[in-house]
């Protein structure tokens, strides 16, 4: 791993934005006793008129950054994902979402980061329930390099945004010279027309990796990398359910409502093939580092390979 790749995707994210409030004194953050978690310190530190601390109140974050909002700041509210989208969901979806405010939530440690701190600190169930909130987008980076594109993107944006982040450094998927972002526009990192796995966040690079490895076999996949959860790229996927013959989609969520509910009710709609949901399944998750967990669940790039090397054979895509 390269001295880039210690950098965790949230401190790119709020380096990011540091650099961007300094010539914005509309640019705000807000925390409720998270500016480690959130790493904002050095935002704290260089532009404290820029900063707000609510200590340990979530519900109360977000009503003060849809306020700010509607004065017309550019509002980032930042803390654990996991709080955000539980204890003040009910703020997010009156106070941002109904209210119209272009809040930007930034949700860190997000899916299974917090890993033995257990099912208390998991955010299984974001994707889900943000996703029915009318306006809402959402967003999931897969590396340093496309959360540091994502960041100028969203100081101007329109819409309430949530972006989940994990908490350690990720393998990268892009380089910083060649890389293209736009928020609703997914990208293809692979292409093949045997079968498709699309992946979000974190477990885009698994997706790739083994696409990689079942190229090498002989099998080729496409590999889709899904960043905007909401609005979903629909052209790319019915494209992919036309041109392959199965596809699999990979989160860090709960297999109910997330990337595979969102991608299904586009395929089952337009052009049905088989799929597979894999994510978390209905149980609380067992404890253990972000990897361990991945790993259990065959959320990582050999689970991936292996699922896939099934999912061909049982459904005769080969043949």
């Amino acid at each position: 791993m390269n001295k880039r790749n210690t950098i965790p995707c949230r401190k790119m994210f709020t380096d990011t934005l540091l650099e961007l409030a300094k010539q914005n004194r509309n640019i705000v953050t807000v925390t409720t006793d998270a500016r480690g978690s959130a790493t904002l310190n050095s935002f704290a530190k260089e532009l404290p008129d820029q900063f707000v601390e609510l200590g340990i109140q979530e519900q109360n974050a977000i009503g003060v950054a849809a306020g700010l909002a509607s004065a017309g700041k550019k509002t980032f509210v930042c803390g654990p994902a996991c709080f955000y989208t539980a204890r003040a969901l009910e703020q997010v979806k009156v106070d941002i979402a109904y209210s119209a405010n272009p809040v930007k939530i930034l949700g860190v440690s997000g899916g299974v980061s917090y890993g033995a701190l257990g099912y208390t600190h998991h955010s299984l169930h974001d994707i889900a329930v943000l996703r029915t909130f009318p306006g809402m987008h959402i967003v999931l980076p897969c590396d340093i390099y496309q959360t540091k594109k994502l960041v100028p993107e969203l100081v101007d944006f329109s819409n309430p945004v949530y972006i989940r982040l994990g908490r350690n450094p990720v393998p990268n998927v892009y380089d910083d010279e060649n890389i293209k972002f736009q928020i609703g526009k997914a990208n293809i990192l692979l292409d093949g027309n045997d079968i498709a796995l699309i992946g979000t966040g974190e477990t885009v690079y698994h997706c790739l990796q083994a696409g990689k490895n079942l190229q090498s076999h002989g099998i080729m996949a496409r590999v889709i990398d899904m960043h905007t959860l909401k609005p979903i790229d629909r052209k790319i996927v019915e494209k992919a359910a036309r041109e392959t013959k199965g596809i699999i989609t990979v989160e860090e969520h709960s297999i109910f409502g997330g990337l595979g509910g969102a991608v299904a009710e586009i395929v089952t709609q337009v052009h049905p093939v088989p799929m597979r949901i894999l994510g978390i399944p209905d149980e609380f998750v067992v404890h253990g580092t972000p990897l361990e967990v991945f790993k259990h669940y065959g959320i990582e790039s050999k689970g991936i390979f292996e699922v896939a090397l099934n999912f061909i054979n049982s459904n005769g895509i080969l043949k």
